[in-house]
């Protein structure tokens, strides 16, 4: 598989990725080295594992990890009670040592995650998440597996995967993780979205949501992030769970009572719900309006500019930007008044239409 091989399969999912996360799956999956993927509670960590399960056509088998998780839960259990039945049916017919033989076979072992993994005879997505939450001893226990895809039953012997799966381990930072882990795998840190991001995944999302609410919905949830009183800073997932709320009331605008009637869907603790006279002076609706306006005409103008031919946007920005006069433009470019002058005439006209379609009066 190419890279935009994998590209375009993403593209068939709904989710919003960059370049710099695509280049690091890719390599991550061709080299068959395992990812760690750390980053706030809630920004999206263990979607990358379903999403690349999705666009792979692999199963996806999950661990999820917590305090005093061993490899009994993770790994294999013997099916004792099968084992028991075993011994009582058998009872004087077998040799001892026949009999435990037989015992502690592949007809007695009960399979985990991470042995399902290595036994699967088709490729999986193996999504170890919330590595942190486990504790140090079974973080050791992960680093067979990690650097030799293989893993040892006592009773059995060692077991190596049939084939690799891939490997997407993910931590919230609760705890250091040892640099041994660290070591054998791919890094990819993921932070909270910015605006234009949250914007795409929410229209990527619920695309029924009115575009207007969504861009109010995803620059109040970047307010809240960055206001100190919030003690729990909304996920991705709370952000469309607000949108949802609110258009399941069929509410087209963020206003002070809409905020108050959906505020459990967006703040998650007591502490933040008492908060809520200051977010609402905050997330004054009125000022947002004009900042909303102003970050889709700056993506717009950006989307315009990289559209332009080289010589045709250094002339737009020369005169627009820089504010250098036409004979300036002409000096610096070596065409003449004449040729700059038509030129901008048509770049102002090619402006004036993708404004239009864009829905600005012009």
């Amino acid at each position: 598989m190419t890279i935009d091989e994998l590209r375009k399969k993403l593209d068939e999912t709904s989710y919003v990725y960059d370049d710099n996360m695509l280049t690091v799956l890719y390599v991550a999956l061709t080299l068959g080295r395992p990812l760690l993927i750390e980053g706030a509670a809630g920004v999206g960590k263990t979607e990358v594992a379903k999403v690349m399960a999705q666009a792979l056509g692999r199963d996806l088998v999950r661990l999820q990890c917590y305090e005093g998780l061993d490899e009994s839960k993770a790994l294999y259990e013997w099916n004792y009670q099968k084992q028991l039945l075993a011994i009582q049916v058998d009872q004087g017919r077998e040799e001892k040592e026949t009999l435990t033989r037989s015992l502690f076979s592949d007809e007695y072992l009960l399979e985990r995650p991470l042995l399902k993994s290595i036994r699967s005879e088709a490729p999986v997505v193996l999504l170890i998440d919330e590595i942190d939450k486990a504790d140090e001893e079974f973080e050791a226990f992960l680093l067979e597996l990690l650097s030799e895809m293989q893993v040892t039953v006592p009773e059995i012997g060692t077991i190596r995967a049939k084939t690799t799966p891939f490997v997407i381990l993910t931590s919230n930072r609760a705890r250091p993780l040892s640099e041994a882990l660290r070591r054998r795998c791919a890094y990819l840190h993921i932070d909270y979205p910015d605006m234009e991001k949250e914007l795409a995944i929410l229209r990527k999302k619920l695309p029924h949501v009115d575009d207007r609410l969504a861009a109010q919905v995803a620059l109040a949830v970047q307010k809240l992030r960055s206001t100190e009183a919030i003690l729990k800073k909304p996920s991705i997932a709370e952000t469309l769970d607000w949108a949802a709320a609110l258009d399941a009331l069929g509410i087209r605008e963020l206003t002070p009572d809409a905020l108050r009637q959906t505020a459990g869907f967006v703040l998650k603790n007591n502490e933040d719900l008492l908060a809520l006279e200051e977010l609402g002076e905050c997330l004054d609706t009125r000022g947002m309006e004009a900042e909303i306006t102003s970050r889709e005409l700056t993506r717009v103008l950006n989307g315009f500019l990289a559209s332009l031919a080289e010589t045709e946007r250094n002339v737009f920005l020369c005169r627009y930007w820089y504010m250098d006069t036409i004979e300036t433009v002409a000096k610096i470019t070596g065409f003449s008044q004449s040729k700059v002058t038509s030129m901008l005439h048509r770049t102002r006209g090619k402006l004036r239409k993708k404004l239009a379609e864009e829905g600005y009066r012009v």
